[in-house]
């Protein structure tokens, strides 16, 4: 749609008073409005018109003052918006109108208090079971209900969401955490970090000690895909066909070298004793490892590394390998977990192979990719960290203890 002159020059687009008239609204045509980014000029000041890049709107550089001026005058005033639109056009869409989104803090209207808010969010962080209905979760529909019938007067769902996420605290929210089991988790923590952090047994390590951080990445499955996969489109993700073609299973097995950032795997049908030592001798085939002083294999509790039985195995192989055992459940202390979630991400997903060649030649040219340009991690968890995080674990037990225990004394009387 186009605008002539006599449309432009009208009533349709009034004067502010105090300024003067913008020349681009003498301009024959002015063809259709798109969203403008009023922060990328491309043009310099002065008498050029300015354009928005990429836009068909032309803007004279003394319109684009006075929207930057009003902007910043009353900058989220609804006045300023009009500004903006009287020299955009009207059809410049709500984002060129209002390029900003509603602030937090607006999130208390006038008409409910923070008392209100507070009954809004104690609803919200009321366990679920004590409101004797049949969920596990609320959903912001039941919240938003609950509040309505405890405030007596109406308030909508993204009124109780503004609420809600301008809180600080959000005990609907929850992620799986595992705590420490082992009785000897310290004991066994502390030496890892400390060969994180470059020493072993108070003694800084040399320039020949190396630090190998290994594990198995099990059952990584080749799944084939029964349709293939609609490219994205604007405004449509790519779309994965959900049904799959098993191609079977690979275990993949990686050493992580803690303080160079570089990684060898191996692709194995099975787990165990024979395919862990495979991954041991590849990595003792290369250099640096074959010239060596020291070893340190930093291992979980799997079968297939576990325990002293191991340590005497690997030793029998390498002398100069050392077996350091992390605590039960706290794989999160070896890093080559790290890099399994890289490529879980980044490698195996969406998982779509063709066989299970297709999938072993991937994890190998990602291993090639990574080393080319290799990094260690950077882990920040250490001793100070570690008897910070036990002190609030012990903490947190004893307040756990003395509610178990008040419990049980209201049920006995």
């Amino acid at each position: 749609m186009s605008y002539n002159r006599q449309q432009i020059d009208g009533s349709f687009f009034p004067l502010r008073k105090g300024y003067p008239p913008c020349p681009a609204l003498c301009l024959p045509f002015v063809r259709r409005f798109p969203t403008i980014s009023w922060w990328k000029p491309v043009a310099r000041y002065g008498a050029r018109l300015l354009r928005s890049k990429p836009s068909s709107v032309v803007v004279s550089s003394s319109c684009y003052r006075r929207i930057r001026t009003c902007l910043k005058r009353r900058r989220g005033v609804g006045s300023a918006f009009r500004a903006a639109r009287f020299c955009a056009g009207v059809n410049a869409g709500p984002q060129a109108i209002s390029p900003w989104p509603t602030p937090r803090d607006v999130a208390a209207r006038p008409s409910f208090p923070p008392l209100d808010q507070a009954v809004v969010k104690a609803i919200a962080c009321e366990l679920v079971a004590q409101t004797k209905q049949p969920l596990s979760r609320q959903s912001l529909t039941d919240v938003t209900d609950q509040a309505r019938r405890a405030l007596g007067k109406p308030i909508g769902r993204t009124t109780v969401w503004r609420i809600l996420d301008s809180d600080a605290i959000k005990p609907w929210q929850y992620k799986y955490w595992i705590f420490p089991r082992d009785p000897q988790f310290v004991e066994k923590a502390g030496p890892i970090l400390d060969l994180y952090a470059g020493t072993w047994q108070g003694q800084p390590l040399g320039p020949l000690d190396y630090i190998l951080s290994a594990d198995e990445k099990t059952s990584i499955q080749a799944r084939a895909r029964l349709h293939p996969p609609l490219p994205c489109a604007p405004g449509e993700p790519t779309r994965v066909e959900p049904e799959y073609r098993r191609g079977g299973a690979w275990q993949y097995l990686a050493a992580w070298d803690v303080r160079r950032g570089y990684v060898m795997g191996r692709c194995e049908a099975k787990t165990g004793i024979a395919p862990f030592g495979r991954l041991v001798e590849q990595v003792l085939a290369v250099e640096p490892y074959r010239s060596a002083q020291r070893l340190f294999w930093v291992v979980d509790n799997g079968s297939s590394h576990r325990g002293a039985a191991a340590a005497r195995r690997l030793r029998e192989v390498d002398a100069r390998i050392v077996l350091v055992h992390t605590p039960i459940h706290a794989s999160w202390l070896n890093q080559v977990e790290i890099y399994f979630s890289i490529i879980q991400r980044k490698v195996l997903t969406p998982n779509d192979f063709a066989d299970l060649e297709a999938l072993r030649l991937r994890l190998a040219l990602y291993e090639e990719l990574s080393n080319r340009n290799p990094k260690p991690f950077a882990w920040k968890f250490d001793r100070a960290k570690l008897i910070e995080l036990m002190a609030k674990i012990e903490t947190h037990e004893k307040l756990l203890a003395q509610a178990r225990q008040r419990d049980t004394q209201k049920e006995a009387s």
